[in-house]
């Protein structure tokens, strides 16, 4: 005989749907009404909170070929997030570091801008720390606060298939938010061709003084050589004078070849030194926004009430199995009720005391 199968599991599903419905159908005010109260609660709230606006500038920093590679092969390896040589300091992921850096950070913070706030003159002007209203015990502990609160304002993103740099600059001012975006990337700009100036400046007082110190070294083989001339007029006579002569002038082809080497390479760093300033291309200067950014007032109803409603529900479901334990008198709602009375004994004890000397009064 073969078992026929049998439609408890549809029973039981059935049961548990049913069981589901019962529970929220008997406490629907609260899974229903505390979801909408706080989405209600929640865009009023986002009324009162001050709209922020956000400003976003675009560029791309200027790739150089270095340490052999060709141009197209540079490009894709910064793209993969590859650096060979000094390519690193010349990636966008790099000019992404740099615009949150500290020195980036306190340079914004300490120029001035027009003040936006109320209550001012049409022309005055503040730091950026003063209308951030930052505050903090002492000027550096100020810095340091309105460092990481002009951060958090500060978005950069990088697209690795183009190499173009996004900034974007929130704040409840649109033309703040705009002016110190616009600032921010004229500070890298000035980063960028500075750092690279001083290298090449570097390169060229390297390069001037090795210079200066072939040519001494030409003048002294020279030097030699005529003294040695002088000295021996009939030099070819002689098998250890031919010698000599011969070292001597190897010396002075040497260091000719040297030097003229090494004023080549001078004559190069000093255009290097001219031309090596790779500059930033914007794309998009940051305008004033003209519409707000946040709160986005629908997301915000829509997540309160979620997250409400997930709470109703749960709340829900955990009342009726209280009330069926207590119905029942179950053992573990007996548990439940005498330990939540000792923690409320340790947490509030004044209750417990007044109980008890009105028992012994």
């Amino acid at each position: 005989m073969s078992d026929r199968p049998t439609a408890a599991p549809d029973f039981e599903d059935e049961s548990s749907v049913l069981e589901t419905l019962n529970v929220l159908l008997k406490r629907w005010r609260v899974v229903l009404g505390l979801p909408l109260v706080m989405a209600v609660v929640v865009l009023a709230i986002s009324f009162v909170v001050p709209p922020t606006f956000t400003a976003t500038t675009s560029f791309v920093p200027e790739m150089r070929s270095e340490g052999g590679l060709p141009g197209g092969l540079g490009a894709l390896a910064g793209q993969l997030g590859i650096s060979f040589g000094s390519e690193a300091s010349q990636s966008p992921r790099f000019y992404a570091e740099v615009s949150k850096s500290r020195g980036i950070l306190d340079r914004l913070l300490l120029s001035r801008y027009a003040d936006p706030r109320t209550g001012r003159q049409a022309g005055d002007s503040a730091t950026l720390l003063a209308i951030l209203r930052s505050g903090g015990r002492t000027g550096v502990d100020s810095l340091e606060r309105g460092a990481r609160k002009v951060a958090g304002q500060i978005a950069v993103g990088v697209d690795a298939q183009t190499n173009i740099v996004t900034i974007k600059v929130q704040s409840q001012y649109p033309d703040l938010a705009a002016a110190v975006a616009n600032r921010l990337v004229a500070y890298l700009n000035d980063f960028n061709t500075l750092s690279r100036q001083s290298q090449a400046r570097e390169r060229r007082k390297f390069t001037e003084q090795r210079v200066a110190a072939g040519e001494q070294e030409l003048r002294d083989s020279e030097e030699a050589l005529k003294r040695f001339y002088q000295a021996n007029r009939s030099w070819q006579q002689s098998p250890q004078l031919v010698f000599e002569e011969g070292q001597l002038r190897r010396q002075v082809d040497l260091r000719q070849e040297l030097y003229r080497t090494l004023r080549r390479e001078y004559e190069t760093a000093r255009i290097q030194e001219v031309n090596d300033t790779p500059v930033i291309t914007v794309i998009d200067f940051a305008g004033s926004p003209q519409r707000k950014s946040g709160p986005t007032r629908r997301l915000w109803a829509l997540a309160a009430f979620v997250l409400s409603g997930v709470f109703a529900v749960s709340w829900a479901f955990s009342a009726e199995s209280l009330g069926r334990a207590r119905r029942e008198q179950d053992g573990r709602y007996r548990d439940l009720v005498s330990t939540a009375r000792e923690v409320w004994n340790v947490v509030w004890p004044f209750g417990t005391k007044r109980k008890n000397a009105q028992r012994d009064f």
